[in-house]
This record gives C-alpha cells, structure tokens and sequence, in this order.
C-alpha cells in the first residue's frame, strides 16, 4: 500500500478542494494497482484536454468543461469545478485548429468546440503547446527530473535524450498530477528500472534520420517494452534522428527508454548503460535486417499513384520544414496530390519568417499545425495512396484510415508529390569497416 507524505494526506482529505481530493483518490488506487510506495513529486506535467473527443464533447454539453475534466481525468463523477493547474502543465497535440479550415475534412464544429476548450483550460495554467514534441518548443525537462507525460514518442524522447523521469502516462493520470503535483513513484521513475536489458550492435551507420528510424523500427521489435543500447559506428544523431528512432522503436514495440553510450545522458559508458551488469549477447542489425524492415514498412503499398504526402510525424523541426522548402523550391505539386507538412504552431511562426512557409505553399504544399492525421482520423478527401518519411505514420495510419503507404527519404516523398507517383527505393547502407 501506498504510503503518503503529511502533504499528500492534507490534499486526500480535502484541504485543497473537492478536485484535488478526487486526484489524489485516483492517484492512490492507481499506485496501489502497480505497488508503488510512494508517490513523486512533479513539476512538469503533458497531458491532454483539450481535443473534443465524441465523450469529451458528450460530457462538455451535459456539464461543461468541469465536467469533462471530472469524468475523464479524475474517474469522478460528482459536479466540481476544476483548480488552477498546481504544477506547469501543457497540452500536447489535440484535433485541427483554424489553419485546417476548408483544407481538409474536419469537423467546425470541432475546431469551434476545441478554441473554447483552447479558452477554458489555458484560464486554468495549461499552457497549449499543442504538440507531440513540447521539448521542440520550450518544455525541456532537466536532467533527472521526475515528469508526468503523455504521448510515446515525447516519453521515449524525455527519458532518453533529456534524461528525466516518466512512464507513458494517461489522460487520468496526468490530469490528477496537473493538480497535485503527484505520480505514482514506479517504472522509469526508479534508477534500478531504467539500465539496459539489451544490446543492439549495429553493423551499419546511420546517414540521416531514415536510417534512424528504420533502425528504431528494428530495435523496438526486438526488445517489445525493454531498454535498448545500442553499439558501433553510429556516427552523431541530431534532434531528428533520435525523434525518429525513439518514435519508430514506441511504435514497433513499446519502447519507454533506450541508451547510446556516449550519446544519451544516463550512459556515459556500455558499463553505465547496464548498471554495472555484464552486457548480454548483442543482436546484430546489417544490410539483411535493414533491407527487411524497408520492405515491411513499405508492404501496404501497391499503387504508384499518391494522392497524399505526410511530413512531420513526430512534428517536424525547424531543420526539416527547411529541407522540404528547399526540396520545393521552383517546383510546382501534381494536380492530384496534397502535402502537409505537420509542425508545431510556433515552429510555423518561425517558417513563416523564414520564408519556408511560402516557398512550400507557392508549391501548393500546406504547413499545418496542433495536430496530425493519426491523431485526428483525417486525410484528404479521396485518399487512397499516401508517402511518409515516418517510420511511425507508415507504421500507423494505414490501420486507422484503410489506405496505403510508402515509406522514404523526405526527398522522395517530395518527388511524390510533384510528380504524383512513388519513385523511392532504398539507397545502399554505409557499412562499418
């Protein structure tokens, strides 16, 4: 059973108002159900409450957005109304905002319900980042830090390359640790949880964040939910590498946490990365095991004819809006195809100033924002064909919204979408001598 702080009691007990008691009453079931002793105390906290979810909205016309919150985040069905958040909260990626308006088939009425949760939530200190990616645009976690998120590949992201401390939290449990200040103490929270429990030697270097993310496609199938370290020559990832390779290893397994010694924070060394233990026997990743995850990302894909071209899964960097604004410049998009690229609105600021913006949708290319296809259920109207250089969407919204993919470079999902065809194939791997 749980054991709480004088603090933790006060808040159960209804010192801070009927929500907080409610919070904490969630909080210690849910510690009690994972057999954590304790619970953390957290200062930064993503979660989600803003999307108008069919339930969302049910709730939001019986009883307002209090009401939404108290179902959904605290399992409490009583009328209360909702705190200013305790700790620094923000919201992650929700449904379309206006700049999808007329572009794609998503409901006003949504957009319209979502600035008014926008509205109420951020009167409460939610701070609407609206993205997969906070670490992208301001919410940067130290070293160590123990945090409440949500979102797979911003978990993965946090506790890899930044370091601090969480497990892939859920809507209840985020929103009870938004008012709190609490988490349950288990998982990734706990040093002895978070050393490597296998080794992944890598015959190949990595030349670009394809690469990266068909190497984290590889790695999460074959350790599911564990914690990968992965070995050789794998030259020096930038923020878009490990984005795509913590993405693709979440998707393709369950992969929370991972280590390149050297390179990632809580492994200076191989014998930092196990803790101390003996490294175990590695499996190896070459040509074979590149060229199979290539062909299996792109199995959903018989047509050549695109109708639709994704960039930004997770939200794209400043770098890659730039490389897709360079990759169009004086070209002109197939009368058949659309190109999204997905970004968080501040990042889109920052392209509209330098110009990228209007270089892509000069090529009639969009840059939209909050959201993205997977999330939202939404594509084109008509689309049957799509291309992707995320190993992620590749991996998940040919199941959401029955189409096919391909899978390459962002300069071949470029070249589709100028052209309208599927041109890609798999470039020769950099081999370590």
């Amino acid at each position: 059973m749980v054991t709480l702080t004088d603090e933790e009691k006060a808040m159960r007990d209804g010192r801070d108002g009927d929500a907080v008691a409610a919070a904490m009453d969630l909080l210690i079931r849910y510690a009690d159900a994972l057999g954590a002793e304790h619970l953390c105390e957290t200062r930064n906290v993503a979660g989600t409450n803003t999307q108008p979810s069919p339930a969302k909205t049910k709730l939001f016309e019986e009883g307002g957005w209090s009401k939404a919150f108290a179902v959904i985040s605290l399992d409490c069905d009583d009328d209360i109304e909702v705190p200013r958040m305790k700790v620094p909260t923000c919201q992650l990626q929700h449904g379309f905002g206006n700049d999808a308006l007329g572009i794609m088939p998503y409901s006003e009425r949504n957009i319209e319900l979502q600035a008014d949760a926008e509205s109420f939530y951020s009167s409460k200190g939610v701070n609407v980042l609206a993205t997969c990616t906070p670490y992208q645009v301001g919410n940067l976690p130290t070293y160590g830090e123990h945090i409440a998120w949500m979102e797979s590949s911003a978990v993965v992201y946090a506790n890899s390359v930044l370091g601090a401390r969480t497990n892939c939290e859920g809507g209840a449990s985020t929103g009870s640790a938004s008012i709190t200040g609490r988490i349950p103490c288990w998982g990734n929270h706990l040093v002895e949880n978070r050393y490597g429990t296998h080794l992944i030697e890598s015959g190949l270097r990595m030349t670009g964040f394809q690469d990266w993310g068909m190497f984290g496609y590889f790695v999460g199938d074959m350790v599911q939910e564990a914690r990968p370290v992965m070995v050789g020559d794998l030259g020096q990832p930038d923020l878009a590498d490990l984005k795509h390779f913590g993405a693709a290893a979440a998707s393709s397994g369950g992969v929370e946490m991972y280590h390149i010694p050297g390179r990632t924070p809580d492994a200076p060394t191989l014998e930092a990365a196990f803790g101390g233990a003996a490294p175990p026997e590695p499996l190896h990743y070459g040509e074979a095991e590149r060229h199979a995850i290539y062909d299996s990302l792109n199995s959903i894909g018989n047509s050549e004819d695109v109708d639709f071209v994704l960039i930004g899964c997770p939200h794209a960097s400043l770098e890659q809006i730039g490389r897709v604004a360079r990759a169009l410049e004086g070209r002109t998009l197939s009368a058949g195809t659309e190109l999204w690229v997905m970004t968080p609105r501040a990042l889109r600021a920052v392209s509209d100033r330098n110009g990228w913006t209007a270089t892509i949708e000069r090529a009639g290319g969009r840059v939209l924002t909050d959201s993205c296809p997977a999330m939202s259920r939404v594509a084109p109207t008509g689309t049957k064909v799509f291309a992707t250089d995320s190993a992620k969407q590749a991996h998940y919204l040919p199941a959401i919204l029955g189409i096919e993919s391909w899978f390459g470079t962002t300069e071949e999902c470029v070249d589709a979408a100028v052209t309208g065809r599927w041109r890609g194939s798999l470039a020769p791997a950099a081999v370590v001598r």
